[in-house]
């Protein structure tokens, strides 16, 4: 889940780095009086979970109350990218010195949290990535091993940073990835961490998002956000076939079928087992599918479920076929997803055969489920064929979108 920016500053405080000063405001009297108190120049910007706030007249400057209060004002009525403001953080202007980059995100390849840090803040990191890789200090730290700062101070060295800058960055760098640590986050970054012309640093923006899994132990943190129980948090609003995917796996506790999720596609996917339903959608589109969905079905369900599963994605329009893939598993048996892939093509008035591009799941029961779909014609892998050749026969099964 996302955090607002006025959110996430919050989080920073909790954690005692410094920020500018500023105030959220839920009308624009409040901006007005935030501005008063601040005693100088401000910048007025939406809170939206979405980029793009400065190109769309999401973030302006006033030097007086008055002015701020008149920026307040429009920036509350203005929808940016889909999403109406929560309110609006009115923040210092401050006099930068220097602007800099301060980020933890999980490198999902080494398995490990890493710091990401920049001398070049403000932009875009991926921006300064592309064109300025030499720019950027990177370093792993374990999430197991006690907590080693001098890794944060190395990372910030390594621009060739030194000296008082290098005292004061180290620390506020190792609290990011304490606090990423902490509070279950997935992406932790200031940018830009500026440098005021006295020397000192404090973090002008910041953005965070937390493990979606993570909401129930981390409720003394929601609730002193104020973040309910019933908001998603995620980039956009939930489409009708995700809501009732969702509803789908919440009426049945057996098993899982959840983290359904909508595209464009012309295959629809029924697939599992954790991370192979991630590497089964990577190898569809590396072969040139177009899948028409994400989902991950697994841990034993009804054939009730996956039922209802499969009857959602074939009921998607523009779904031509659909395809049944998991990696090698022991706890989901394989006649019972298949019981619930061919009564969700019987109720609907299609012909298994024609329906299921492939079915591709071995594991426990595996003998009475390739029985059930031998019964109807499907076509069935067992393990001697990988996921990425299941996921390849069922790309040039179904063909390419119309």
């Amino acid at each position: 889940m996302r955090f607002y920016e006025y959110e996430s500053r919050r989080i920073l405080a909790r954690e005692g780095i410094p920020l500018s000063g500023h105030g959220f405001a839920t009308n624009a009297e409040q901006a007005k009086q935030i501005a008063a108190d601040i005693g100088g120049p401000v910048v007025v910007k939406s809170q939206v979970l979405t980029g793009g706030r400065m190109k769309a007249g999401g973030v302006k400057f006033a030097d007086t109350p008055e002015e701020a209060e008149a920026h307040a004002r429009e920036i509350l009525a203005l929808e940016i990218g889909g999403h109406m403001p929560r309110g609006v953080l009115v923040d210092s202007k401050a006099a930068i010195k220097q602007e800099y980059y301060a980020g933890v995100i999980y490198d999902g390849i080494r398995k490990l949290p890493t710091y990401v840090f920049s001398d070049m803040g403000g932009i875009d990191i991926e921006e300064v990535a592309e064109t300025h890789p030499d720019r950027i200090g990177r370093g792993h730290f374990s999430t197991i091993l006690p907590r080693m700062d001098f890794r944060a101070k190395d990372v910030v060295a390594s621009l060739g940073i030194t000296g008082s800058e290098l005292n004061r960055l180290t620390p506020i760098l190792a609290a990011l990835a304490r606090l990423f640590l902490k509070y279950d986050m997935t992406l932790a970054e200031i940018n830009p961490l500026a440098q005021l012309d006295d020397g000192t640093f404090v973090a002008v923006d910041a953005h965070m998002e937390m493990e979606n899994e993570a909401r129930v132990r981390q409720q003394e943190l929601l609730q002193e956000l104020g973040v309910g129980d019933e908001e998603t948090r995620q980039a956009r609003e939930p489409t009708e076939f995700e809501i009732e995917g969702e509803r789908i796996d919440s009426v049945d506790h057996r098993g899982v079928a959840g983290n359904v999720t909508e595209f464009d596609g012309n295959l629809g996917l029924v697939i599992g087992a954790g991370g192979g339903s991630l590497t089964l959608f990577d190898a569809v589109r590396r072969h040139g599918g177009k899948p028409a969905n994400y989902c991950e079905i697994g841990g034993n369900p009804s054939v009730s479920k996956a039922k209802n599963l499969t009857k959602l994605v074939l009921q998607k329009p523009g779904v031509d076929k659909i395809a049944v893939m998991m990696s090698i598993v022991s706890n989901t048996r394989v006649d019972i997803v298949a019981r619930g892939v061919i009564k969700a093509c019987l109720e609907l008035g299609h012909d298994p055969a024609e329906k299921v591009a492939v079915f591709r799941i071995p594991g426990a029961w595996e003998e009475e489920g390739f029985k059930i779909l031998d019964k109807y014609g499907v076509e069935y892998y067992d393990r001697s064929v990988s996921m990425h050749e299941a996921a390849r026969r069922a790309v040039e099964k179904v063909g390419a979108p119309v």
